[in-house]
């Protein structure tokens, strides 16, 4: 590459940003404010405190597991 040729990596990297804005907006929905008013509904909707991926069962599940080999190990 001759040192008189530059790449205007600025420019490219505007035109990657437009275009990807451009596909942004044109997959989008026309609702999207609705559509994202009704994941964060779903997403902050009460779930039971035992239910699958919940702290509380994490926490209970490794408390066994550190219970019985503590118990194993003074046995």
């Amino acid at each position: 590459m001759d040192s008189d040729e530059h790449i205007d990596i600025r420019g490219r990297i505007r035109a990657y940003g437009a275009r990807q804005l451009t596909l942004a907006r044109l997959s989008a929905p026309d609702d999207w404010q609705d559509e994202l008013r009704g994941a964060l509904r779903a997403q902050r909707a009460p779930r039971p405190i035992f239910a699958r991926d919940g702290d509380l069962r994490l926490f209970l599940e490794s408390f066994a597991v550190f219970f019985t080999a503590t118990m194993i190990f003074l046995l």
